[in-house]
């Protein structure tokens, strides 16, 4: 092995697909125990393809109380595309300053993955989530490289029961259980797939009063 060579591979910096990243890695906590001792907290700045097994289940309350930390921030967070409208009570209930709320309503697929990557490489947004209803390889790559550049927390749930599919998007958590024991499949992350669920217990209730 060459000189430059060793010297590259023992970089910080260099992740091997055996083993985590030893680089120091951006994250902000979950408020979740079970998680953030796994995956050390929600990464910021790598994109998080979240499938839930059905709707209701309690996928957006998993990110509230990191929701919650952001919104201290001066920017914003946004909500693209959301399947319904959320429940601002519950918002506020859960720490979130609804003044950083911002909900984008976009009319096709191709308009909320513009809109999500605008958002995340804006600058002006500390969190990026989208509902859109379809995600191609290379949308993927846009909005991973749009997430890596805005060092935000960036995620996208797929439609509740879609089958995963081979992607190269860098976290994959699929959602199952209920609200009040919800459980997490780490399909994917930095570092290899995790062969056991991790047990979430109870979630706050934040479901939306309506659809749009």
């Amino acid at each position: 092995m060459s000189a430059a060579l060793d010297t590259l591979l023992h970089n910080a910096a260099v992740w091997r697909g055996s083993e985590h990243s030893r680089a120091e890695s951006e994250s902000i906590p979950s408020g979740f125990d079970a998680f953030d001792n796994v995956l050390g907290g929600w990464p910021l700045g790598a994109l998080i393809e979240l499938i839930p097994r059905r709707e209701g289940i309690g996928e957006l309350s998993l990110l509230l109380p990191a929701l919650a930390r952001l919104s201290k921030d001066e920017r914003w967070i946004a909500l693209i595309n959301p399947p319904y409208i959320p429940y601002a009570p519950a918002l506020f209930h859960a720490g979130i300053d609804l003044a950083k709320i911002v909900v984008i309503r976009a009319p096709g697929t191709a308009d909320v993955l513009w809109s999500m990557e605008q958002a995340l490489r804006s600058g002006t947004c500390s969190a990026v989530l989208g509902w859109p209803a379809a995600m191609t390889e290379q949308a993927i790559r846009r909005l991973q490289l749009a997430t890596e550049t805005g060092r935000v927390l960036g995620a996208y749930f797929t439609q509740p029961g879609a089958v995963p599919r081979p992607s190269p998007v860098p976290y994959r958590l699929q959602i199952a259980g209920s609200i009040d024991d919800i459980r997490i499949e780490v399909l994917k992350r930095r570092g290899g797939s995790l062969t056991s669920p991790l047990n979430m217990g109870p979630v706050s209730r934040s479901r939306p009063a309506s659809r749009p």
